[in-house]
Formats: C-alpha cells, sequence, structure tokens
C-alpha cells in the first residue's frame, strides 16, 4: 500500500484489514464505503479520489476483501462465515456507525471496476439502507469476462467466479442489471464508463438503457474522456462522481422520514 498520508490509517474490521479516512472535521452526518476493484488498489492510490475525499472532509472506510466480487456468497478466500456483501451491508455499516455516528441514508456506496458493480449491485437489492450509489468504470457484466478469461491476460483475476459459479448463466443471473426493480431502487445512482473500456463498457450501456426504459432517474457519463479502464480514467471522472455523491447526501439529509 502507499505511504498513509494525514488521517489516514488501517484498522482491521471483523478480523480483516480496512482503509480509513477519519477527517478532523467531517462533514456532519455523511460517509463514504469505497469498495475496490479486482487488482484491489488501495484509495489512496488514486489521487484524484484521494485528494476530493480530503477537500470535503469525507469520513470513508474502505474494506479489502480480495477478488470477492463483493457478492451475497461465502467466499472462503475472503472469509469462511460471513458473504463480501454481508461484511459491508452489516459489519462495516456497523463500523461507520460507531465510528462516525453515521447512519443510513447518510452512508454512500462508491467503487470502481469490480467495486463499481459492488457498489450498485448492493444497492439494488438494499436501496432503503444505501440510496446512494456511485460506480466509476463499473465491471458490470463479469459473466462475459468468465467467457473470455483464457483470451485476457488477466484472466486469473475471474477464477474467484468459475470457483463460485461453475457456470456462466448462473453467474449472469447474479449480476447487477439482474438486480434492478422496477419499483424499488435506490434514490441517487451514479455510473461512469468510457466508451474506449472496451471489456466493460458495454454493460454500463446496457444497464443505462434499462434504468431509462424503466423511467429510473440515475446519472450515467458514458462520453469519452480518455483512458478505457485505468486510474487515468478514474481521476477524470473523479470529480463528477463526488460532487454527485454529496449532492446526493445532502438531499438524503433534507428529506422528511
Amino acid at each position: 500500500m502507499p505511504p498513509l498520508r494525514a488521517h489516514w490509517s488501517v484498522i482491521e474490521v471483523g478480523g480483516h484489514p480496512c482503509e480509513l479516512h477519519t477527517p478532523p472535521d467531517p462533514l456532519p452526518g455523511r460517509a463514504v464505503i469505497y469498495l475496490h476493484g479486482v487488482r484491489e488498489r488501495w484509495l489512496q492510490d488514486m489521487p484524484a479520489l484521494t485528494a476530493l475525499v480530503e477537500q470535503h472532509r469525507l469520513p470513508v472506510i474502505a474494506p479489502r476483501t480480495g477478488r470477492s466480487w463483493w457478492l451475497d456468497r461465502i467466499v472462503p478466500s475472503f472469509d469462511r462465515d460471513i458473504t463480501p456483501e454481508r461484511y459491508v451491508t452489516e459489519t462495516i455499516r456497523g463500523e461507520v456507525a460507531r465510528r462516525f455516528g453515521v447512519a443510513p441514508p447518510g452512508i454512500a456506496l462508491v467503487g470502481t471496476s469490480m467495486g463499481g458493480q459492488g457498489a450498485l449491485r448492493i444497492a439494488y437489492r438494499q436501496p432503503v439502507v444505501f440510496p446512494v450509489a456511485a460506480a466509476i468504470a463499473p465491471a458490470i457484466d463479469f459473466h462475459q469476462a468468465m467467457r473470455q478469461a483464457g483470451d485476457r491476460d488477466d484472466g486469473e483475476s475471474y477464477d474467484t467466479l468459475w470457483q463460485l459459479f461453475g457456470d456462466v448463466e448462473r453467474a449472469r443471473q447474479d449480476t447487477a442489471i439482474l438486480h434492478v426493480h422496477p419499483l424499488n431502487w435506490p434514490r441517487h445512482q451514479c455510473f461512469a464508463s468510457d466508451p474506449d473500456d472496451l471489456h466493460w463498457h458495454d454493460g454500463a450501456a446496457r444497464l443505462h438503457s434499462k434504468l431509462v426504459a424503466l423511467g429510473i432517474p440515475h446519472r450515467a457519463l458514458l462520453e469519452p474522456r480518455g483512458g478505457g479502464h485505468s486510474v487515468d480514467y478514474y481521476d477524470k471522472v473523479a470529480g463528477d462522481v463526488i460532487h454527485f455523491v454529496l449532492d446526493a447526501l445532502d438531499q438524503e439529509s433534507r428529506r422528511l422520514a
């Protein structure tokens, strides 16, 4: 991991390491759970996202789950007793409440790549708990990547999916798009994908089309920015995504119970 910056630390929650940003003057009533990608980069490895988190005094906890795809299935390489999804929705959410005093709807899910699809998928499954979700370069169609794994340089990244599902169609049934409910969805969702992201952009475009067809409000940033599936692209859209999250959390703070 990179050298720790001021107000950043690594803690253990439920037996697993988590990256933590604790600003000295935190934005009240708001917090972010950040879900990492398949390459397991630390949040501090992404300059623009880190700078925005610090600038806006956002409390952040970023759990480390390996190549778990943030699924609601036991992933032995992560934990034999709790699924990655439940770890986020129960253990990490509880830690956010204990450490920062923030509870839903003041918690946003934000993720990149594998974590981007995880943020969307978890929010689609639990929109009341997580009404704010944002994804950068989300790896939505992981079942397609399973088909192509043998032809890709990062094919080993999909071993977990093969171990968990054993079948491409079974995996497809558990992707974020299949968890969109026409009558129950997160009130604020944003995702960004570069057309140069050859492996993952089609999934983001199809999610956008489905949400439009269902009349579900969302923000899709699908115009060319350059960078494809890379930290360079993450940096280019970080400002738009974090400002969306801040606006959404502000709106949630003013909602009547």
